[in-house]
Parts: C-alpha cells; sequence; structure tokens
C-alpha cells in the first residue's frame, strides 16, 4: 500500500466513523484513492467495545490488493502477515487462530457466508473499493445485509469508495454517510494525438504508448504508471521498451504475477532509477504505487461481459468509465503535481459510471449461490435482470444442478464446493473418474484463449485443441508446430489445467495422456466418429458442460444441425467434422437463422439416455404442414428441441383446433377464406368503434383478432383438419356472432352498408382504413338535396364521388351546398356536351333527382 507510516487524511474521520459504528450496524464511508482507508479503518476498528473480540473482514475485489493490504497492516504492526493480520484468496491462505483482520476476496466472502450464515467469530465486514461493482461483491453485500436482518443485527456493516454514488448507496444501504479528504495534488490532463497507425487497435498502437512514455519521462521526474487492458497489450509495450535505457526498470503489473514480480512493482525505484509500471486495472484503486508522478492511460480495460457464443462470461476489451478515468488520472498527484496523458481522443465522450456486473455477465453462478441460500429476495443496489436470471436457472436445470422446482440439487451444491463456473463445474464433476484428469485438461481449454493459430486457428474440431495440449505435455514440440499451436499459450494451459487437477484431486496426467493417444490424427480422418469409441472422449466430457449445445445432424442437409436448445447451427464449408451425426458444440457465431459453428467435438449419444434421462420427453405432437398445408399428428420421443424418434399417427379433432389457429398466426388473417361481405363487415366495425367508442364495439383489427383467436374462429375449426375446409360463409358467421344484437343494430344505424340517395336507389358506402367513408353516386341522382349526408349520428360526413352518366368521378367533395352553387355551373357545361340525353337542369336545387336518361321526345 503506501511505504508512508504518517498520518492518512482518513484518520481525521476516524473517530467519527468509531461513534457512528458504536451508534448504528452500517455505513459509507467515501474516501478518494489516497486516503487511506484501506490499511486505517480496519485497525481502528480493533478496539471497540461492539466488536468484543471478533474479527473485521476487509473484502477487497482483486486478490493482489488483498495481498498488499494485508502486508502493509502488518507491517504497521511490527508482524508477519498471518499473525494479527492475515488473508484469504483463491489457493491461497495466511491466517492463524490468533488473525484479527482478515482481508478476503470476494468469492471468498461469498463461501464463509453460505457455509456459516450466522459469520461466527465476525464482528464486521468492510466493503472497499465498492464501486468495481463485481458480481460476487454485489452478492456478498446482499448476502450480509440478509444474515444482518435476520440472523446477526449486531454485525457491523460498512461500504467504503473512493468513486460511487453515495447518496444512491446510502439509500439502498439505509446508512449515515462520512467522507474523508484524499491526498493529491493538481494533475494537469493531456490528449496528445495519434500519429498515423498509433491508434488503438491499429498495427502500431504499441509506438505510440511508447511516444507518449518518453515524453512522460522527459516532462516530468519520478515514475510513470501505465494502464492496458491486459497481458498480452503489456508484454507488446514491454517489447517497445527494451532500448530505453539502462537506468529505467519496466515493470509489469497485473493478477497472475508471481508473488516476487508483484512486490518488485509495488516497491519504491531504487536510487538512481526510475521505473515505469505497465498495469491493468488492478492498479486503479487500493493499490499505491510510490513515486508514480505520470500517467499514460490508453482508456481501456477488459471487462466481465456475457458472450451469448461461447455461453460464458469473457472478458471483453472496452472503454472506461469517466469515474475510471478519473481516478486513473489521481495516481498521477499523490506525491506532487502529476501529468495524466489520456490516448484518446477529448471530443470522446465516456460513460460516467461503471456498468454493475450483475447487468452484463452470464448469471449461473449467481443463481446457484442463491439457490443455495433459499430465497433471493435480497436487499439489492442493482437487483439481477429477470430474464438473465430465469435463463441462468435454466441452464442449471439443463446441468442438473438444480431440481425441477429451481431447489439446489447434489450436484448443485458439489459445483459451489469445487468454486468453478457451473458449467465447467458440471463437465469434471460428471466425467467418468478414471479420466477425471484428462476432463481438467478439456476444461482449461475451454475457458482459454484458441492456442491454434493462423489456418490452423480456424479448423473447428476442437479435439485438436487437445492434442496440441497433451503433445505439450509430453515436450513433443514437432507435434505442437503440426498443429499449428502456440507453444506459450499452451504453457499457459497446461498450468491452468493442472491447478484444475489440484481443485478436483487428480493431479496425474497418465490417463489424460492416453486419451491423447486415442484422439492424435483425427481432425485429418475423412469418416465419421464411432459412437462409444475413444475418439468420441472429448465430446463425452463436454456434453456436461454445453447440454443445451448438443447437436443432430439434420437429415435432409448434413451440413445443418437441431441444437438441444431449439436453435440451428451449421458448419462452414471446410469444416473438419463434416459427417458426424452428433455434436456437442463449444463455440458458435449467433445469427439470425442458423449460428456458425466455431468449435465442437462428437460424443457419444448414449450419454444422452445415460447422463440427460429426466430431459427425455415421450409426447403427442401435432402440427401444421407448410407442403400439405395440413394438420399431421405424430407421437415422437425428444431430447430438449431435439427429436429422436417419431412415427405419424392419425390426427383427433381435438388436435387439430390448436394446429390450425397456430398456422393463422403464423401465416397472418389473410389465409382465411375472406368473403366481401366480412372483410366489409371488419371495416364497418373498426370504423364505427372510431367515431362512436361508447358503443363498446369488439376492436377487429388484424392484432386484436389474431390475439382472440382462441374465442372467436377455434369453434368454427373444429373437426376440421385444413384451413381450407373452413367456408367463407362460416368466417363470416364467427366475424358477426362477436356483435351482440343492440351492437348490430347501431352498426346498421350509424355505418350502414348503403344509403338511399334522393333518385331512390340504394348506394353501397365504401369503408376502407384510415380513410372517410365514400359514397359513389352519379351526380343527377343528388339533384336537391342540399348538404352532404352523414352517418354516425351526424359525426361524420361521407366523401362524395360525383359520378358522370358514364360512372366516371367528375368531382370529389365533402361540401355538396359548396359544389351547387360553385362548381356545378362548370360541370354542367362540359356534361351537357357530352351527356346531351342527360338532364342538365340550370337550377339543380329544385330539379328532380333521377338515374336514368330524359325521356325520349323531351
Amino acid at each position: 500500500m503506501r511505504d508512508d507510516p504518517a498520518r492518512f487524511p482518513v484518520d481525521a474521520i476516524l473517530a467519527d466513523l468509531q461513534r457512528a459504528l458504536a451508534a448504528g450496524t452500517r455505513l459509507v464511508l467515501e474516501a478518494p484513492p489516497g486516503a487511506g482507508k484501506t490499511t486505517r479503518v480496519p485497525p481502528a476498528l480493533l478496539g471497540a467495545d461492539w466488536l468484543a473480540g471478533r474479527k473485521v473482514l476487509l473484502l477487497e475485489p482483486r486478490r493482489i490488493a488483498a495481498r498488499a493490504a494485508a502486508e502493509f497492516m502488518a507491517a504497521q504492526a511490527g508482524e508477519r502477515v498471518g499473525e494479527s493480520v492475515g488473508y484469504r484468496i483463491r489457493f491461497e491462505s495466511r491466517v492463524s487462530a490468533a488473525t484479527r483482520i482478515e482481508v478476503v476476496t470476494e468469492g471468498i466472502l461469498t463461501r464463509m457466508i453460505q457455509d456459516d450464515p450466522e459469520l461466527s467469530g465476525v464482528g464486521a465486514i468492510l466493503f472497499d473499493e465498492f464501486h468495481e461493482r463485481h458480481l460476487h461483491g454485489d452478492l456478498g453485500a446482499a448476502l450480509a445485509l440478509d444474515v444482518q436482518a435476520n440472523l446477526r443485527p449486531d454485525l457491523r456493516l460498512v461500504v467504503m469508495s473512493a468513486t460511487l454514488d453515495g447518496e444512491r448507496v446510502a439509500a439502498w444501504f439505509d446508512a449515515p454517510r462520512i467522507a474523508s479528504e484524499g491526498r493529491s495534488h493538481p494533475v494537469r490532463i493531456l490528449h496528445p494525438p495519434a500519429r498515423t497507425g498509433e491508434a488503438w487497435p491499429e498495427r502500431g498502437w504499441p509506438f505510440g504508448v511508447r511516444r507518449v512514455i518518453e515524453t512522460a519521462l522527459a516532462e516530468a521526474d519520478g515514475d510513470v504508471l501505465v494502464f492496458l487492458p491486459g497481458k498480452r497489450e503489456i508484454e507488446r509495450v514491454r517489447a517497445t521498451l527494451a532500448d530505453l535505457g539502462d537506468a529505467l526498470d519496466v515493470l509489469p503489473l497485473h493478477g497472475d504475477l508471481a508473488l516476487a514480480e508483484q512486490h518488485a512493482a509495488l516497491a519504491p525505484a531504487a536510487a538512481g532509477r526510475r521505473r515505469v509500471v505497465l498495469a491493468t486495472n488492478v492498479a486503479e484503486s487500493s493499490l499505491t504505487l510510490p513515486g508514480v508522478r505520470a500517467v499514460v492511460d490508453l482508456g481501456l480495460a477488459r471487462e466481465p461481459r456475457f458472450d451469448p457464443n461461447s455461453g460464458f462470461t469473457r472478458l471483453d476489451t472496452g472503454a472506461i468509465s469517466q469515474a475510471s478515468a478519473d481516478q486513473r488520472a489521481g495516481r498521477a498527484g499523490r506525491l506532487g503535481p502529476g501529468n495524466a496523458y489520456r490516448l484518446w481522443p477529448q471530443s470522446r465522450r465516456l460513460d460516467a459510471e461503471r456498468t454493475p456486473e450483475i447487468a452484463q455477465v452470464e448469471l449461473s453462478q449467481l443463481a446457484l449461490e442463491l439457490a443455495a441460500w433459499g430465497t433471493d429476495a435480497l436487499r439489492w443496489l442493482d437487483a439481477p435482470p429477470a430474464g438473465a436470471l430465469a435463463q441462468a436457472r435454466e441452464l442449471l436445470r439443463r446441468l442438473g444442478a438444480l431440481d425441477a422446482d429451481d431447489r439446489i440439487a447434489p450436484l448443485g451444491r458439489r459445483m459451489l464446493a469445487l468454486g468453478a463456473t457451473p458449467r465447467l463445474g458440471a463437465a469434471v464433476l460428471r466425467a467418468d473418474t478414471t479420466h477425471a484428469a484428462f476432463a481438467c485438461d478439456v476444461v482449461a481449454l475451454v475457458e482459454a484463449r484458441n492456442p491454434l493459430r493462423g489456418d490452423a486457428g480456424r479448423n473447428d474440431d476442437f479435439r485438436v485443441r487437445v492434442a496440441a495440449l497433451q503433445a505439450s505435455r509430453a515436450r513433443e514440440g514437432a507435434r505442437v508446430r503440426e498443429v499449428g499451436a502456440e507453444p506459450k499459450s499452451l504453457a499457459a494451459i497446461v498450468q491452468a489445467a493442472d491447478a484444475w487437477r489440484r481443485r478436483c484431486g487428480s493431479g496425474g496426467s497418465r490417463d489424460a495422456l492416453a486419451m491423447s493417444t486415442a484422439i492424435r490424427g483425427i481432425a485429418a480422418s475423412a469418416a465419421p466418429t464411432t459412437a462409444g469409441s475413444a475418439a468420441t472422449a472429448v465430446g463425452d466430457v463436454l456434453v456436461h458442460a454445453f447440454p443445451d449445445r448438443i447437436a443432430k445432424q439434420d437429415g435432409a442437409n448434413p451440413r445443418r444441425y437441431t441444437l438441444a436448445n431449439g436453435r440451428g447451427a451449421r458448419l462452414a464449408d471446410d469444416s473438419a467434422l463434416y459427417g458426424e451425426p452428433w455434436l456437442v458444440v463449444v463455440d458458435l457465431r449467433q445469427e439470425d437463422r442458423d449460428s456458425l459453428v466455431y468449435a465442437a467435438a462428437p460424443f457419444d449419444p448414449a450419454l444422452i439416455e445415460r447422463d440427460f434421462a429426466t430431459r427425455l420427453v415421450r409426447e403427442r405432437s401435432v402440427r401444421w404442414n407448410r407442403d400439405t398445408r395440413a394438420v399431421d399428428a405424430f407421437e415422437q420421443r425428444r431430447f430438449d428441441a431435439i427429436v429422436l424418434e417419431r412415427r405419424s399417427v392419425p390426427t383427433r379433432p381435438e388436435d387439430a383446433v390448436p394446429a390450425l389457429l397456430a398456422a393463422v398466426r403464423e401465416l397472418g388473417l389473410d389465409a382465411l377464406p375472406w368473403s366481401d361481405h366480412a372483410r366489409e363487415l371488419r371495416l364497418r366495425v373498426n370504423a364505427l368503434r372510431g367515431w362512436c367508442p361508447e358503443l363498446g364495439l369488439p376492436d377487429f383489427s388484424d392484432a386484436a383478432l389474431l390475439a382472440s383467436l382462441d374465442d372467436w374462429l377455434a369453434p368454427y375449426l373444429t373437426g376440421k383438419r385444413r384451413l381450407d375446409a373452413l367456408q367463407a360463409a362460416q368466417l363470416a358467421e364467427a366475424l358477426a356472432a362477436r356483435i351482440d344484437f343492440a351492437q348490430r343494430r347501431a352498426l346498421d344505424e350509424q355505418a350502414p352498408v348503403s344509403l338511399r340517395v334522393p333518385s331512390g336507389m340504394e348506394r353501397r358506402i365504401a369503408y376502407a382504413d384510415d380513410a372517410p367513408p365514400v359514397l359513389a353516386v352519379k351526380l343527377q341522382e343528388l339533384f336537391g338535396l342540399a348538404d352532404t349526408p352523414r352517418i354516425a349520428g351526424g359525426r361524420v360526413p361521407l366523401t362524395l364521388h360525383l359520378l358522370s352518366p358514364g360512372g366516371k368521378p367528375v368531382q370529389v367533395t365533402q361540401d355538396l351546398r359548396s359544389f351547387w352553387e360553385r362548381t356545378y355551373p362548370e360541370v354542367k357545361k362540359e356534361l351537357k356536351g357530352r351527356y346531351p340525353k342527360h338532364p342538365w337542369p340550370d337550377d339543380p336545387w329544385t330539379a328532380v333527382p333521377t338515374h336514368r336518361a330524359k325521356p325520349r321526345g323531351t
């Protein structure tokens, strides 16, 4: 942490903090970077009466920060880590019976609460750097609030952060807020323009970073802290700095470093030397790097996001938030005035706050924890999205981690004890015990970046990756090169696989190597894999991680597959898996119709019967056949959406109606036999419904009719297997049955089919959607009529299409009086010459209306 034992800014508010926790059980502490909250607050609580000799848990979101915090507090107490101050992180623990302050990472806290809900021996939990909003941090806080509310009302809970919405957090936490001053100096913000080809993600971006580092070293004394998104980027920039000078130390800083390398990055520079620390966002908060006077920030971070293509939460590189940018820049102002060089355009606008992980990651791990806890009715700052949580529970049911009632199953409890994601936990826990080490190798490859490069990287047979990993284990360099793998990537995956083996108690590798021998050369074989052979071993492991991605080949198209989740998938034209009848898909590219398979492996379909029996269903199925335009009935046996067996059976009357209704929903209302009368009825009802809503007429729009098919159409489809068996008269009757007697009378009065005009003839009114009703009538038939006819109780004037004796329109109007007065004289002149046998009186007001020509001799 800090190497200066002098007073910290947070010391000024420690007495206020102690009084607040003596009077209440919850508190929100806002303290900017450098205030000292991480290492000064926990020791300040040890003498409190309410603590009664119990432990203080300090929750740190990152392992490197947890270890560093414990080491600093132990050093300030003149002790070694593991005495009064200790830590517990994944795969590492330094605690003892004497430990009073225990620094833990987020997953460790969740396990502690699940294993001992009363938190025996714990008096307080401090949630440090809460603004990072990790999933386990949010879950840990929600669980701790539940424990406090129901089991431990004396438990103290403190949320601490450098950058958070204190008012919102305090409202959620129902707690007072205390703010501390920070220790910082002015920081000059600069946006140096990138040269051609040097902006992220162009090829030359590492040289652009180097150029700005050189500027930072020249413009200020002290060390330079460079923020980069991940280890790969750190190594690329590090390679460009090799010739910067003998007096410069270039040090990486990320969570996967060995302990000695972490200490080197956190220690001050030796006399006469300067340092450039290349860090991920682990250096953004909690950690203080001595000597830093300049920050170079690429503006990127690798954050977890759910990847629907792989089914996992992956680390995705994206822009940081404004809060993160400000916190990073503040690192340059700890010792004195500093500079922060931001490698993005000043015009770019960043999101104000970091998006909580709970809103953007896959939630199966959270759903499993909640099932183990027994409820999800917790007090959340941001509740898990309902859709994502439901999707996660469906996955857990497929994996066997939850039962049909969403209660945790024995396998789910074993997954939690293993501490792995549910998918990978299911793969290793359900693997054959004689092949446990092999299963660990397979899952290590699943969670790693593809180690194959170039053309080999496009090989969609996942078994090639397994063969490459085993060749690396056997130190067969020629074989590694032959399959096109990257040795460094494989070495890292071997380490990850060994960690899996230790976790699962499967340290040996003999079975894995033996299995590798069996699968070598498979990708080059053109023959489909034989079910149950050793060559299905990879898929037999993967099928337990991806039961929703089990895929059966389409009988009509060998490149197409139906997935158990109901989606379709297809192989690339050059697929190494062509001809395989069964696959389990590990990675794919989601597309609107059939997703493209990126990685898969064949498996033994007998595992469906053995390990997924509860997902097998035998049922009668009825469907609409587009080709025959009739209803077909089947008896079928299926695994989720994959049909395993099917045979045709006679259609029962009660079966057909739902299928016919489904066909109408699919094809639309135009698939029905509409008569002119039925169409006109719909138009009249919808028009009058809009003009006179008080009549309460039903909605005859397409959307409303489709939504209510079961009510009005279903009774008229009984006994039918085809839509064309429905007669037009029956359809009209079905529609008319929705209108009662009073409504029908009002309809005929207010929106009549026709209107008697002055000539004594009935002329039809044309109704249309979103247009006024039209009355087309010969001009002479309206002689003597002064005003435009109206319907709907006088509310709606008809649009008159005035026709010549030959039926051609001569005028369109809604103002008949104005037509007679102004337009008729001109129309009369024109039509009198064209139709001399028809009457064209000078005074249309008193003329006799007629639909005939003049009598002979007149």
